[in-house]
């Protein structure tokens, strides 16, 4: 539960501290939130999947290619 770091609290003030986070979530958590706001690179309709899968394959795989002069980079 949400409230549980408050420690004890009544049911009233558990609904009105959940509250405001609970809808925040539910506001936020649609995935038209965060493509509106560039997050990802956009939502497609599952019945364009394959033609959109294999237009990104069909670019990669005619990308050009450089030779790499460094190692991997961690972090």
């Amino acid at each position: 539960m949400l409230s549980t770091v408050k420690g004890d609290l009544s049911p009233e003030q558990r609904a009105a501290f959940e509250a405001p986070i609970l809808e925040k979530y539910e506001r936020e958590g649609s995935p038209y939130y965060s493509t509106a706001r560039l997050w990802d690179d956009g939502i497609i309709d599952p019945l364009d999947t394959r033609r959109v899968l294999a237009l990104g394959l069909q670019a990669a795989a005619h990308a050009p290619s450089t030779a790499v002069r460094f190692g991997v980079f961690r972090m």
